[in-house]
């Protein structure tokens, strides 16, 4: 969990220094975007921007009802994040499987992708895709 918001919280440790820099040296408009800033990258790193994740095996049991997408993924990734933010709202009706949570979607992943756990790994019934094309997964959707 801790690994996880590692890289979130050191963005806002590094924006709350750059900004209290800023602050000492005169300039609290320039603090003020600069600490905005970093927040926004903490944000964008976060697990809040992907939707709740779910374990691989009721991923994979929900995608055989209705055939939607299998997006395994980790935070922190910045190709699961473009994924993402491409997919834009409908993104949220793949089943997307935190591989950092989940051992049994990791152990997809590595079979998938050859012994790594190379992310995003995009399944749809017996397809599988390592960081794809977003608009061939917005299609399976």
């Amino acid at each position: 969990m801790t690994r996880v918001w590692m890289l979130p919280v050191l963005m806002l440790l590094c924006g709350g220094l750059v900004a209290t820099g800023e602050a000492v040296d005169g300039s609290p408009a320039e603090a003020v975007f600069s600490f905005l800033l970093f927040a926004l990258l903490a944000f964008a790193t976060s697990p809040l921007v992907f939707p709740r994740s779910v374990g691989a095996a009721e991923a994979g049991r929900r995608a055989a009802v209705d055939g939607r997408p299998v997006v395994y993924w980790r935070p922190g990734c910045a190709y699961c994040l473009r994924l993402r933010v491409r997919l834009g709202v409908r993104g949220r009706r793949a089943h997307w499987v935190n591989i950092w949570r989940d051992a049994e979607g990791a152990a997809v992943v590595r079979g998938a992708t050859g012994g790594d756990e190379t992310v995003p790994t995009v399944v749809v019934g017996s397809e599988v895709r390592v960081n794809p094309d977003p608009a061939w997964v917005r299609a399976r959707l």
